[in-house]
């Protein structure tokens, strides 16, 4: 399929040619799921833990005599059913990561960005960088998209300067080609991606998975 490419003025300059094998897949709402929560799940920290009951403070005693008080009969102060008493099955330190299969993981990327080119909501435009690295000049650039609106940067390569650019605005998120991330790009209302980054994403894509690993 061909896409329009803008210019960073947003007039319309030519078309590049996209593969269909990577932006022309039907929508698949499981394996974006999938991909989303393994993302989600391989971020949290699981560092939250409670004390059971024994490893509260407190005597191993019986508050008082089990006979003749005309109270219940109770255990030490420890026992869950009190105030600083332990916690029942409460959570402990976990590792909640897991991997998702190479293939799988691949084919969401793919369909996340069919989605987007079936919903025109990806624009291509013409390769740019910003050599002073100033947020002030990429916001500057940006106002001829849609400013404002929740947007996703695909760069062709690891420009520093541009990433140092973009780091304080709040609504635009980077992503490099061949590092994307299934949150950001799903979540995003518009994709502006370089016009060298969708080369290189037919062929980084439209690849065998191992071919692409090397």
């Amino acid at each position: 399929m061909n896409c329009k490419v803008y210019s960073t003025e947003g007039k319309e300059l030519r078309t590049v040619s996209l593969d269909d094998s990577v932006f022309g897949l039907p929508f698949n709402e499981a394996l974006i799921w999938y991909a989303i929560n393994n993302e989600l799940a391989n971020k949290r920290q699981g560092n939250a833990s409670t004390k059971g009951r024994g490893e509260v403070n407190g005597s191993n005693a019986k508050p008082y005599k089990q006979k003749g008080t005309g109270r219940a009969r109770r255990g030490d102060k420890k026992s869950p059913l009190l105030v600083g008493g332990g916690t029942i099955f409460g959570p402990k330190p976990r590792d909640y990561s897991y991997s998702m299969p190479r293939k799988a993981k691949r084919k969401a990327m793919k369909t996340i960005l069919s989605l987007k080119v079936q919903s025109e909501t990806l624009k291509v435009i013409e390769d740019f960088t910003i050599e002073s690295g100033k947020t002030k000049d990429l916001a500057t650039l940006l106002k001829n998209f849609n400013p404002g609106t929740r947007t996703v940067l695909i760069l062709k390569d690891d420009d520093s300067m541009l990433k140092r650019a973009a780091a304080n605005i709040p609504w635009l998120s980077y992503l490099s080609y061949n590092r994307l991330r299934a949150h950001d790009l799903f979540y995003g209302r518009q994709v502006l991606m370089l016009e060298t980054a969708a080369t290189k994403l037919n062929d980084f894509y439209g690849m065998e998975p191992k071919e692409a690993a090397k």
